[in-house]
């Protein structure tokens, strides 16, 4: 239907976000979250109804079908209310707001998000997913309540305010610096009571894989010989690989699951749930070598390249978990096309993909998954492995023709720049343990796409990109886990220019988002307008917190470029984080992460000469993950590589805190001088 047939329309016609675009031709008034709005609703003394979601939030779906379409609700909010629409992930500065102030009122969240403000922003209502009858009921309620007893209700939301301004709010810590292997234990110690010893994970559902944390406690157990934690963090990347949470068709992991075995998954698919779920299982290789983990890597690469790239090299933001308004609907098969699909060897892949009780879902469909090995699978049903394999192929390529036969679910065809500095790293992080030359240019034509598009010559990134349109004043988050990302890239390629970008981004940051009182970096720019609070992202959660990232960052650019002033900002906000750590261990993995880098030896390992690269591919077979690898294929100007270089070889220096062990040309003696 073309714009001008369509009965609604409003203000956000002229947006980039998808998630604002599906509102744009609801009855509902809607505006876009910007200062002109704000304005109007102060001129006007109009409340403000915030809703906050997603594209590929389900209840988002649901709410806008029941009340943002329904011409009733539609007025009682215009007459009532400057209605603003605004999308989490284009706005997380916004959504961190009202987000507290719902859990601080009802001790939960989640989204769809609805607030409702007045008209300075100040939230003093709030919830998540409401039916049509309760939404009616409850804002009409609220606006008479501001209209009767105005000054009651200012007084309630002004004690919000401070409320939403203390939470996450971190003062220095001045006791000296002291890190000991003892405070990670009992970090870990109450953490691992709560492990999940069948399927992996925490106990209870739902189930999200929270990459960043058994990306800690993949690097804790390996660094403290802990083979319990060990054991837990495998079980649950076997577990995940084998669940429906994984798509064993198509490659690539949805948001989470909705039971403890890691079976009925909530279908979206996020860009970065996949960027880092590629980054762990690329470790992991390194540390278990099980040939399901690299299978697990590059078919969710596949995925990525398929169905979330751009052709500038920009990856898009996610995958509805519905279609034709189910959901679930793409993604599972019943089995009477099972049968028509799959004409040879079905018992077989019945047993394979559990098409039975195990995978049995909802009106009679399947989610595939699987529950025993290959090598289990081929015992059983007397085939070799190699049969085995060329079936499943066969079985894959089959099912996915099929498939793309189907409507599709939507897709968020907007990038942001953190998103895909996690893919990036994804990439890279791929490359270093197989060596796929092909993930190595995509990782770079990424981090083009950044530098070219994203960045000003200052170092100024923005946050989102779509249709050619770069919008938004980048956060916190995408200025750590890009210059995160490029120091990866650096170690992958030494190229200098990595590094440089890196710096520039690490300059700016600290000159528009660090609090010199604290030492932590606030979420938003200094350049920004005022919200209700200006606040920092502390706590780690499905994505590292933006503050977590940043000191890592520090830490590692201030080792390669010999900065001791970025090392010493990363050190004291590690000792801010410290008397919080063990109280909410997977919120803090990511700090725990960088002090593992300081009661655990640190190795830099300086590459140089004409193979330094092939070197460093060679050394990352084994799991080494307290090491930063410095290279270069000539004389180099960075400390730790000057003087280095010999012309005709290339030498190995294994250095700790800057001072190096005698150099070799051999691999294997490197290795031993990593404890």
């Amino acid at each position: 239907m073309e714009k001008s047939e369509k009965k609604y329309t409003n203000q956000l016609v002229n947006e980039t976000s998808p998630y604002l675009l599906q509102h744009a031709y609801n009855p509902v008034d809607w505006h876009p979250w910007n200062e002109e709005t704000l304005e109007k609703a102060k001129n006007e003394d109009k409340l403000l109804l915030i809703s906050i979601g997603y594209s590929a939030c389900h209840w988002c779906h649901v709410m806008e079908h029941e009340s943002f379409e329904d011409s009733a609700v539609a007025k009682i909010m215009n007459d009532n209310f400057i209605c603003i629409k605004v999308d989490r992930e284009e706005r997380p500065d916004v959504d961190q707001i009202y987000m507290t102030a719902v859990q601080l009122m009802n001790q939960r969240g989640g989204w769809p998000l609805n607030c409702i403000a007045l008209p300075n922003g100040q939230p003093f209502w709030g919830g998540t997913y409401f039916m049509k009858e309760d939404w009616k009921n409850q804002i009409l309620k609220m606006a008479n309540i501001y209209k009767t007893d105005k000054n009651r209700v200012i007084e309630f939301a002004n004690k919000l305010a401070k409320g939403i301004q203390q939470v996450e709010n971190i003062v220095e810590n001045t006791e000296e610096v002291n890190f000991k292997w003892q405070d990670l234990h009992n970090m870990v110690s109450p953490w691992s009571d709560r492990f999940d010893e069948d399927y992996g994970g925490t106990n209870g559902a739902p189930k999200f894989p929270m990459p960043n944390a058994y990306n800690f406690l993949l690097q804790y157990s390996h660094l403290s010989n802990n083979k319990e934690v060990s054991q837990h963090v495998e079980l649950t990347l076997n577990e995940m690989a084998f669940g429906g949470i994984y798509d064993q068709i198509g490659g690539g992991f949805a948001r989470y699951s909705v039971d403890k075995f890691w079976k009925t998954p909530h279908f979206e698919k996020m860009l970065y749930d996949n960027g880092q779920l590629v980054s762990l299982y690329s470790q992991a290789y390194l540390k278990y070598n099980n040939p399901l983990y690299k299978e697990i890597v590059f078919e969710t690469l596949d995925f990525i390249e398929r169905e979330l790239m751009a052709d500038n090299g920009a990856f898009y933001s996610a995958l509805d978990a519905d279609s034709e308004g189910e959901e679930g609907k793409f993604y599972v098969w019943n089995e009477k096309e099972l049968t028509t699909l799959i004409t040879e060897d079905f018992p077989i892949f019945k047993d394979y993909y559990n098409i039975n009780g195990r995978g049995l879902w909802e009106h009679g469909n399947y989610i595939l998954l699987r529950k025993e090995s290959k090598e289990e699978i081929s015992k059983k049903h007397k085939i070799s492995l190699s049969e085995l394999e060329q079936k499943i192929e066969n079985w894959k390529l089959t099912l996915m023709k099929e498939r793309d036969t189907r409507i599709r679910p939507g897709l968020d065809d907007k990038s942001l720049t953190s998103w895909n500095a996690l893919m990036l790293k994804g990439y890279v992080d791929a490359y270093m343990s197989f060596g796929e030359k092909h993930h190595l240019d995509i990782a770079i034509k990424n981090a083009n796409f950044i530098v070219n598009t994203q960045m000003s010559k200052d170092g100024k990134l923005l946050h989102s990109y779509k249709d050619g349109r770069s919008t938004i004043n980048a956060y916190l988050e995408d200025y750590s886990l890009t210059i995160s990302a490029f120091i990866r890239l650096y170690e992958s390629t030494f190229n200098t220019k990595w590094l440089t970008q890196s710096e520039k981004l690490t300059e700016y940051a600290v000159a528009h988002f660090y609090d010199k009182n604290s030492g932590m970096f606030f979420f938003t720019s200094d350049l920004d307008p005022q919200l209700v609070a200006r606040k920092m992202e502390i706590n780690d959660n499905v994505i590292p917190a933006s503050n977590s990232v940043m000191a890592n960052a520090l830490f590692d650019l201030g080792t390669i470029l010999d900065k001791e002033n970025y090392k010493k900002m990363s050190i004291k906000m590690l000792n801010n984080i410290k008397p919080e750590m063990d109280s909410y261990a997977s919120g803090y993995a990511n700090y725990a992460t960088l002090m593992l880098k300081q009661v655990s030896p640190y190795y830099e390992v300086a590459i140089v000469g004409k193979d330094a690269h092939k070197k460093t591919m060679e050394m990352n077979t084994k799991y080494y993950p307290n090491t930063l690898f410095i290279g270069s294929f000539k004389e180099s100007d960075l400390e730790l590589l000057k003087g280095k270089y010999v012309e005709e070889t290339t030498m190995i220096y294994v250095c700790e805190n800057k001072v190096c062990q005698l150099p070799t040309t051999n691999i294997m003696e490197a290795i031993k001088l990593i404890k």
